[in-house]
C-alpha cells in the first residue's frame, strides 16, 4: 500500500518555476592561538622522520622484530601507512627495464610467428595434377547432374 502524500497529485507548476539564487556566504574563520602555535594540529607532537619500516634493516636488534623498532621510539603519525604490514612498495625493477623486458617479450613471440608462417608447411610442395583435371567427376562442365531425393 502506497503512503498517501506518494499518492496525492502535485500540480505541474513546480516544474516552470525558476528556482531561487541565493547569494553565498564565505565562512569567516578566525585563527585561534592553538592554531598559530601547533600549525600540525597534533597536539605538539614531534614526528620522527618519514621512513618506510620495509625499508629498515630487518637483521638489527629491534625491540619489536616484525614492527621493525625499539621500545620508547616515537610513532610517526601516519604508521598505518609506513608499517610493515601496509602495501609494500615494489624496487625490484624501474618502469624503464620493465618497458624494456615487455618489449623484449613482444619482440620474441612476434619473431617466433614470424618463422612459423615462413616455414610451416600449409600446403603440399608440389600440387597434384589430374588427368582431365578431374572436371567430370567433380560435377563440372558437360558432368551429369544428381538426382535429389525428391526426384528419385
Amino acid at each position: 500500500m502506497l503512503s498517501r502524500p506518494f499518492t496525492a497529485a502535485r500540480p505541474l507548476s513546480h516544474i516552470f518555476l525558476k528556482p531561487r539564487v541565493l547569494p553565498v556566504r564565505t565562512q569567516v574563520r578566525c585563527l585561534s592561538e592553538a592554531d598559530i602555535n601547533d600549525p600540525g594540529m597534533n597536539g605538539g607532537y614531534i614526528n620522527p622522520p618519514r621512513e618506510k619500516r620495509q625499508f629498515r634493516d630487518p637483521y638489527a636488534d629491534w625491540w619489536d622484530k616484525q614492527e621493525r623498532r625499539n621500545f620508547g621510539e616515537p610513532v610517526h603519525e601516519d604508521n598505518d601507512i609506513l608499517g610493515v604490514f601496509s602495501p609494500h612498495e615494489y624496487t625490484h625493477f624501474t618502469a624503464a627495464k620493465g618497458l624494456f623486458l615487455n618489449g623484449c617479450f613482444i619482440a620474441a613471440v612476434l619473431g617466433l610467428c614470424g618463422v612459423v608462417a615462413i616455414y610451416y608447411p600449409d600446403r603440399p610442395t608440389v600440387p597434384r595434377t589430374f588427368p582431365g583435371g578431374l572436371d567430370r567427376e567433380l560435377g563440372g562442365k558437360g558432368a551429369v547432374l544428381a538426382l535429389s531425393d525428391e526426384e528419385a
